[in-house]
């Protein structure tokens, strides 16, 4: 059975084989472990050229057998158990980092229509009316992997790593789904698929033309995003589950390197790769090509889209690992006062002005069938404005306030040392030593009493 269509819609899925389905789930799993191994052989070499180092250079030519060189010795070395571990969790814990992942990549379009052993079918395994926040669930499930990790080492130090992991999931998690809304406000829809398709023509605002790409059009939800991003996986410099100054390791420091610790870091590669395919899929206008090999009339037919993907894909996870060998890690306290002060206010009024752009454009198309009048939209925008100035002035006034109690604190702390010197704790040498009355140091030679 052979379907023809130009773009793949929501209509697209569900019709293919059973066969084809399968055939395309393990293309998925296959390219997913590929990307493992590839990934961290290639991670290890840009690190070590932006550090001006070697890097892998033994197993294999410019040692890219080095990964499956890993992968064998943690599958080959003996499997330890801690005597106080809770053993079903703890083997259970690795599984659930790892199923999740995997199947957050199932709504990942890598290209538009193929030709797949004469069915033509959408390179996608499955789409949904809400994919998007499917992808947003499974990053949540996957959390509990952590947390049970910790959890059933039986360890003070893993216990601490998990506990920071669910609460650094849960708070980037908020600011995530909330720099999701400006991208469903104007695709429309929370299909992947669908939003791809949005994002192939642009618009125009008041007479403006506007770019297709909503990394553009949407530039702060994609900072966000990209934040919200290296928090979710637990990356550098947001990677405090793992901090080892304070940790010794973090949430897999009862793990061996075995298969085990293998899972482990093939679930933590798969969240990164989950976020980096969400970023070209939401943001970065899909598998379609970019401009000026978009202005080829076959530039998105095919096979071809899997290859801008691909290109796409490669160039964000290098960023990925541009940051890590870039950047420090962050304090605790910082990491929760950014979340939580910083990204979700920003994100609620941005989305504010987001919304009330949309609407002028909804009343201003002729083809909308809104019988409404700009003075009610101006009215939404004159709220929307002074709700963000009032937003602004209630976290401004509260920042003003503590800037004031600490200068206060600060101001007191130095005036109990001007009276007692001792009173901060700290070695003060006496103040009334001889030499502060002009007697000289006598001068005792060495090795003599």
């Amino acid at each position: 059975m052979i379907r023809a269509a130009v773009e793949p819609t929501l209509a697209d899925f569900g019709k293919d084989p059973l066969w084809i389905t399968i055939v395309k789930a393990l293309m998925l799993f296959v390219f997913l472990m590929v990307s493992i191994l590839f990934g961290v052989w290639y991670e290890r070499k840009l690190i070590s050229r932006l550090q001006n180092r070697i890097g892998p250079n033994r197993a294999g030519k410019f040692g890219l057998l080095q990964s499956v060189a890993d992968g064998l010795k943690m599958g080959l070395k003996e499997d330890l158990f801690p005597n106080t571990v809770d053993k079903v969790l703890y083997l259970l814990a690795p599984v659930i980092m790892v199923i999740p992942a995997f199947l957050a990549f199932s709504i990942t379009p890598f290209a538009g229509m193929v030709n797949l052993f004469g069915v033509q079918t959408p390179l996608q395994l499955v789409d949904l009316p809400v994919a998007v926040l499917f992808m947003l669930a499974m990053g949540a499930i996957s959390v509990y992997g952590v947390v049970l990790a910790g959890w059933s080492s039986r360890s003070p130090y893993a216990l601490l790593g998990g506990l920071r992991s669910a609460a650094q999931v849960v708070s980037y998690e908020i600011a995530m789904g909330l720099s999701f809304v400006g991208v469903f406000l104007f695709a429309g829809t929370l299909s992947t698929s669908e939003i791809v398709k949005a994002q192939a023509a642009g618009g125009e605002f008041l007479g403006i033309p506007m770019p297709s790409w909503y990394v553009v059009l949407l530039l702060p939800s994609f900072l966000i995003f990209v934040i919200c991003g290296f928090g979710e996986a637990a990356r550098i410099p947001f990677d405090l589950p793992e901090g080892e100054g304070e940790l010794v390791g973090g949430f897999q420091t009862e793990y061996s390197s075995s298969l085990k610790f293998a899972l482990i870091m093939m679930g933590e590669y798969l969240h990164t790769f989950t976020a980096t395919a969400m970023a070209i899929t939401l943001f970065l206008g899909g598998w379609r090509a970019p401009w000026p090999i978009s202005l080829w009339d076959g530039a998105n037919e095919g096979w071809w889209g899997l290859l801008w993907f691909f290109i796409k894909f490669v160039l964000v996870f290098s960023f990925v690992v541009w940051v890590r060998a870039s950047l420090p890690r962050v304090r605790y306290d910082q990491l929760m006062s950014l979340g939580w002060k910083v990204l979700i206010p920003l994100n609620l009024a941005w989305i504010m002005l987001v919304a009330t752009v949309r609407a002028i454009m909804y009343v201003r198309d002729p083809n909308s069938g809104f019988e409404g009048s700009m003075a009610v939209v101006l009215t939404i925008a004159a709220i929307v404005v002074v709700g963000a100035l009032a937003i602004w002035a209630r976290f401004d006034t509260v920042n003003q306030r503590r800037k004031e109690a600490e200068k206060a604190q600060v101001a007191a702390e130095f005036d109990e040392l001007d009276s007692e010197p001792t009173a901060g704790g700290f070695p003060v040498p006496p103040l009334d030593l001889p030499h502060y009355h002009g007697v000289q140091h006598k001068e005792v030679p060495s090795g003599t009493n």
